[in-house]
């Protein structure tokens, strides 16, 4: 592996923390004025979750299986305070809570840990993804007695996952299907699995099927797959690109990977001059699904890959599913400037355990892709 190689996985994988981490405390704000209101200097660092949350649907949630309360794939009993999430049930029963109430600057939410034990695995497996180590390492991460992580909140897939398994289903069929499955929050866990496996050796085509396979543990969606796939090949070529390459091909590998927007369009959204919360947020949805939040993550490292950090504040100022957004972002960021976002990394709280978990994945006696 070239120095370059290194720095950029590296820097992917740091900034896929930094992301997630900057935008907790505004994730889910759909209006970008109560955004401002509660931070009206914009968010420049790691902040708290304020207390009161203005766009919080939480107490709507079920607590029993995946989406709303009501829906189906419902547990007889609680999943949310009986299998996960122990100790945190009486939050999601008064309205205007915020989804991750208690956290401290620096946190990381639910999918982050899910991509840091995914990296844990693997690296206790040479670098390389072994899918019964992760879903173990994962049941566990969810269910212990101990919390395993600072969040009150569990998407939807979780709750349906774990209301499957309390059914008897095998972990490995346990993916269920809701309204929101095909979302950007399923794209959290996929940057480390692909440059592990790619940097020791495993084939773009492999690694994409890896990937896929993997996704349909927890997200089933034919779409997200395709998106999957995309974002892996675009993982690729900005890991192994020729450092000559200019701005003006990295861009040309961003809009390559263009899912659920024409290229065209996507293309007229870089090259204007709206302001980015009239482009994500009027023209790209700001939610979670993926049809919106792929290409409005593609349109942020456009139209600012010079500038890390900046991106990665502006698109926590953007509000909607901003830390999911924010991680994909923080990853191709990183693999574009070959440097984490600013000097935050190692004001994460996780930041020792994180950083040890990056050295094993990229190592430098990988063999080179």
């Amino acid at each position: 592996m070239t120095d370059d190689v290194t720095s950029r996985a590296t820097a992917a994988l740091s900034n896929l923390f930094i992301g997630d981490a900057l935008a907790m405390p505004v994730h889910w704000f759909y209006n970008v004025h109560d955004i401002d209101k509660a931070f009206p200097d914009g968010i420049k660092t790691f902040e708290a979750p304020p207390e009161f949350h203005p766009s919080s649907i939480m107490s709507l949630h079920s607590t029993s299986g995946g989406g709303r309360k009501g829906a189906g794939n419902q547990a007889p009993r609680d999943i949310v305070g009986g299998v996960i999430l122990k100790g945190k049930q009486s939050f999601w029963d008064r309205p205007n809570v915020h989804y991750h109430q208690g956290m401290r600057p620096g946190d990381n939410t639910l999918n982050a840990y899910c991509a840091l034990t995914l990296m844990e695995t693997m690296g206790e497996s040479g670098g390389h993804y072994d899918q019964d180590n992760f879903l173990q390492a994962y049941i566990k991460l969810m269910t212990s007695d101990t919390p395993a992580h600072p969040d009150t909140y569990a998407e939807s897939y979780h709750r349906g996952f774990f209301a499957n398994l309390e059914a008897g289903l095998p972990a490995e069929q346990c993916g269920a299907v809701t309204h929101d499955t095909p979302s950007v929050g399923g794209l959290v866990t996929i940057a480390p699995l692909a440059i592990g496996e790619r940097l020791r050796g495993r084939s773009l085509a492999e690694t994409q099927k890896l990937c896929r396979d993997h996704l349909a543990l927890t997200h089933p969606d034919s779409f997200l797959a395709d998106v999957c796939d995309a974002y892996v090949a675009l993982i690729d070529g900005l890991l192994f690109r020729d450092s000559e390459r200019n701005a003006e091909s990295v861009q040309e590998l961003l809009l390559q990977a263009a899912r659920g927007l024409p290229r065209r369009d996507l293309t007229k959204l870089v090259n204007s001059s709206k302001p980015e919360r009239e482009v994500v947020g009027r023209v790209l949805s700001t939610a979670c699904y993926i049809s919106d939040s792929w290409p409005a993550v593609l349109y942020l490292a456009c139209k600012h890959q010079q500038d890390p950090l900046r991106a990665l504040q502006i698109n926590a100022e953007i509000g909607g599913d901003s830390v999911h957004r924010g991680a994909v972002l923080g990853v191709l960021l990183g693999l574009i400037h070959g440097e984490a976002a600013g000097n935050l990394f190692a004001q994460l709280t996780e930041h020792k355990s994180i950083n040890r978990a990056i050295e094993q994945l990229v190592r430098s006696d990988a063999p080179t892709a």
